[in-house]
């Protein structure tokens, strides 16, 4: 059990960092191609794309919220402390994509 929750944890963290790195790029590249600047349209991005990398990582808002419920009326800590431990991580990855488009793109995200 504990080994695949270890598993979980990481995929977690580099879904997150990919959807947001994926995303920013991507997302830029369609900028290019519409004469806007790409790396003013990748900040943006990159800051509407943080809050639903972080939901894509942990496998939609539902399952979240219902392992929480869990926890809380059911009295099973651990599913509770679990799902808030992979929230934490995702926003992690998600962070650390913002880290490394800040760095890319030379400009600070507020």
């Amino acid at each position: 059990m504990e080994e695949r929750f270890f598993a979980t944890m990481i995929q977690c963290y580099f879904i997150a960092f990919g959807v947001m790195i994926g995303g920013s790029i991507i997302g830029s590249i369609g900028s290019f191609a519409t004469g806007e600047p790409p790396f003013t349209q990748m900040h943006r991005i990159a800051r509407g794309l943080h809050i639903w990398a972080i939901v894509a990582a942990i496998g939609g808002t539902f399952d979240a919220i219902s392992n929480l419920e869990r926890g809380l009326i059911d009295g099973s800590t651990i599913d509770m402390v679990k799902q808030i431990i992979l929230i934490v991580i995702a926003m992690g990855g998600a962070q650390t994509a913002l880290l490394i488009i800040e760095w890319l793109i030379q400009k600070e995200i507020e």
